[in-house]
């Protein structure tokens, strides 16, 4: 399977590009350096994004971020602003970012089948006033991720119709899985009742969102 495996990868872009059609007109002209108005909009309405982060081998990884809509501030048309909310504490995506700073966004809006996607330069702050700006219940975030924009554009639906990720009737039963911290037990072999795993994730979800 490895010498077949090989034999049918791609290793080159010029091969890459001759298997598909020209890219269309219209997706080669959306792209932005800014964030317009429609992005401004997109961005407001927004309860979740897809952080993407490479560390400086380029070891890549995507990391979820939710809040209430909006919690991604536009500073300007050319900086974004997140906060980061309590988490796992692995922090991979802020090391990722001390080593790299090049960082993607992929928005999404419920309902809304197109997406948006930025991509750009990525800090960690501990400034004061930008975290006051990102108070919830009385509690700060540790630090924030101040990125500067570098490219922006919509990405057309044909993704979230084709997952039907917005559509009530494709939604799956959660049984489908077992609890999050039985799984993790039974990947990790730890030593731990699945039980207290489970509580343990459940507790950080009522009291650690902020």
């Amino acid at each position: 399977m490895d010498d077949l495996s090989q034999i049918h990868t791609i290793t080159s872009e010029s091969a890459l590009r001759a298997l598909y059609p020209p890219v269309s007109q219209l997706a080669r002209i959306k792209e932005l350096d800014h964030l317009d108005r429609y992005a401004r909009t997109f961005i407001a309405a927004s309860p979740f994004a897809c952080l993407g982060t490479a560390r400086a081998d380029g070891a890549a990884d995507v990391s979820p971020r939710g809040d209430a809509p909006g919690f991604v501030k536009v500073v300007d048309e050319r900086t974004l602003a997140l906060p980061d909310r309590p988490g796992n504490n692995r922090l991979d995506s802020l090391a990722n970012i001390v080593a790299n700073p090049n960082v993607g966004l992929m928005f999404l809006i419920p309902g809304i089948a197109e997406i948006l996607r930025v991509n750009g330069q990525a800090r960690i702050t501990r400034d004061p006033a930008l975290l006051a700006s990102f108070v919830v219940n009385g509690k700060l975030p540790t630090a924030a991720i101040v990125i500067a924009v570098r490219q922006v554009f919509l990405h057309c639906s044909k993704a979230i119709h084709r997952g039907r990720l917005w559509d009530d009737g494709a939604k799956v039963d959660r049984k489908l899985l077992p609890p999050l911290g039985h799984m993790i037990v039974e990947q990790t072999k730890a030593a731990i009742d699945p039980e207290q795993a489970e509580a343990m994730v459940q507790e950080s979800l009522r009291t650690r969102l902020y």
